[in-house]
């Protein structure tokens, strides 16, 4: 596999954080006994809207998670170990050719969409060639070529080399032709009667709960929770008491002092499980609009926002401080950093970053910032209501950028106002994460991959800052085209440099994944002795958890 594959231990916090976790048989068994017991699930997003489309990362399947509990992946990834390898899942097996520009997959044998049709390997080449068609469907940005089936196999040619994105490939779950050519736009079909392959199925969907079904006939075998239960809280909070008391049985949201607040409440069955790899939690600029337009300014911000206060105060220690220029996590990434950075670390220097601003030609009216229009500096920070540390990570930030005087008012929308606005650039900054990937050219992508630029007022499935450098594309090119790890060193070590002096965003802290579960009525979950999967109940590994839960008793 690639160059320095690491995956970090947790934080010495986070070791504590896997309680009584049980483990599991290997991957694809499903859990042995029927339980009795819904399966309760919450997220603290908000109201939702009947919205079941699994493409759409607005939808409330996709922002609930129940998305990935009705459609399958080709293949089951655990992105947060990513050195294992994948279970075959639609995709009984999958093979690459040597440069990675052409992929063939064999589907799996004997697996039923839940109204009875049969699925084949014309269903995949289907949903390849749905999200090559519709570009917001792409929201991996895989350069798709030819798609083209023979008997039960599918071959996907690829305009560039795919190495660094043979998980995205293998996560893309799989929707039913023979439902999707009938839906005239499948960017804005609502999907109220989702029809999948996997081991739930939609009972009910109201603005209290949705409900799903377990799917008796699923291919995958019985699974031990018959029913499960999605509630969208009001915030981390609420969602928090959920957890606490049991209302809710798994769930992800951030607990500031989570041993006293939810493992004590029930320190029987309560768990938590917060694996750490090289995803970040970042702040995105706008570099279309004003003031981030301006590289003096993202340097400036840069050098005085406090990193060491965000992950103790903002996140309580449990999101480990960056520390490196880079914004690569350590230890996790220590491997990848380039040479000319390897001992230069992020200090909060307020006489330096007010130095960029002048020598760029902005002044000072006593300790107010003033732009070289002539108006005071100011800027908004947005993220969703609810969401307490990223809520009191821009607080933080506002503090910082008043330091060398500017104004930032701290914006708090709905989860679904906020989303919409980040997806087409209406907004100035804001706190958001990264995915994890096995090198850090996938957390670097995600935040400024000029591949994935679309003009404001688009729908951006990455690089929400809309940046743009010529160099930086080819970079990022040069990378995915490499075909030793030399050359994608180079790349890398090159990528870092425009990230360190081009500010295209401004990282913030290292993310692990995460999740908050209860092992009362069901066991099996993802633990620090058995990491077999992203516990996190939106991830697109679900279908793999829930066949692991084995009933108590």
């Amino acid at each position: 596999m690639k160059k320095g594959l690491i995956v970090a231990a947790v934080a010495a916090a986070a070791v504590g954080l896997t309680l009584s976790g049980c483990s599991s048989s290997s991957g694809g068994d499903s859990g042995s006994g029927a339980g009795t017991h819904a399966l309760t699930i919450g997220m603290p997003n908000g109201s939702q809207t009947n919205n079941s489309n699994p493409f759409l990362n607005t939808s409330a399947a996709r922002s609930l998670g129940y998305a990935f509990a009705i459609y399958e992946p080709l293949a089951e990834v655990n992105d947060t170990r990513p050195a294992q390898k994948p279970t075959p899942w639609l995709a009984k097996s999958w093979k690459w050719n040597a440069d990675y520009t052409q992929l063939t997959i064999t589907a799996r044998s004997g697996v039923k969409w839940s109204d009875g049709k049969p699925f084949t390997a014309k269903d995949i080449a289907y949903s390849l060639q749905l999200r090559k068609d519709n570009s917001a469907l792409n929201t991996e940005g895989l350069p798709y070529g030819d798609i083209t089936t023979s008997g039960d196999t599918v071959t996907v040619d690829f305009t560039t080399g795919q190495y660094v994105n043979q998980i995205k490939v293998l996560q893309l779950f799989i929707v039913p032709e023979h439902i999707w050519k009938n839906i005239s736009d499948p960017t804005k079909d609502a999907n109220k009667n989702p029809v999948g392959t996997g081991p739930y199925v939609l009972k009910s969907w109201t603005t209290q709960a949705v409900t799903l079904d377990a799917n008796s006939n699923y291919w995958g075998g019985k699974v031990a929770a018959p029913e499960l239960r999605y509630t969208s809280y009001s915030g981390n909070d609420a969602l928090t008491t959920a957890l606490a008391t049991g209302a809710s049985q798994w769930g992800w949201t951030f607990i500031a002092d989570y041993q006293n607040v939810y493992i004590d409440k029930d320190k029987a069955h309560n768990q938590a499980f917060y694996p750490a790899g090289l995803g970040i939690d970042y702040l995105a600029l706008n570099t279309q609009k004003a003031p981030f337009n301006d590289v003096a300014v993202r340097q400036a911000l840069n050098t005085v926002v406090d990193r060491a206060k965000e992950s103790k105060v903002a996140e309580s220690g449990v999101f480990p401080e960056l520390k490196n220029v880079t914004g690569i996590p350590t230890p996790a990434g220590d491997s990848f950093i380039a040479d000319d950075y390897k001992s230069q670390n992020y200090k909060v220097d307020v006489t330096a970053a007010k130095k960029i601003l002048t020598d760029a030609g902005y002044k000072y009216s006593g300790s107010t910032l003033i732009g070289k229009d002539g108006k005071p500096v100011t800027f908004t920070l947005t993220d969703p209501a609810g969401w307490n540390d990223y809520d009191s990570g821009l607080t933080l930030i506002a503090a910082s950028a008043k330091s060398i005087g500017i104004d930032a008012k701290v914006d708090t929308p709905t989860a679904d106002t906020w989303t919409d606005a980040l997806n087409t650039g209406d907004f100035q900054a804001a706190l958001h994460w990264t995915n994890g990937g096995v090198t850090p050219w996938e957390m670097y992508s995600d935040m400024f991959d000029p591949g994935y630029y679309v003009p404001l007022g688009k729908t951006a499935v990455w690089n929400y800052g809309r940046y743009q450098n010529d160099d930086a594309k080819a970079l990022f090119k040069q990378y995915t085209d490499a075909t030793d790890d030399a050359g994608r060193a180079k790349a890398l070590d090159a990528l870092q440099k425009i990230y360190v002096e081009q500010v295209p965003t401004i990282a913030m802290d290292a993310r692990p994944a995460g999740a908050e579960f209860s092992s009362k009525y069901y066991t099996g979950w993802p633990s620090e002795s058995n990491a077999y999967a992203n516990p996190q109940p939106t991830a697109p590994n679900v279908a793999l958890i829930l066949t692991k839960l084995k009933a108590v008793g």
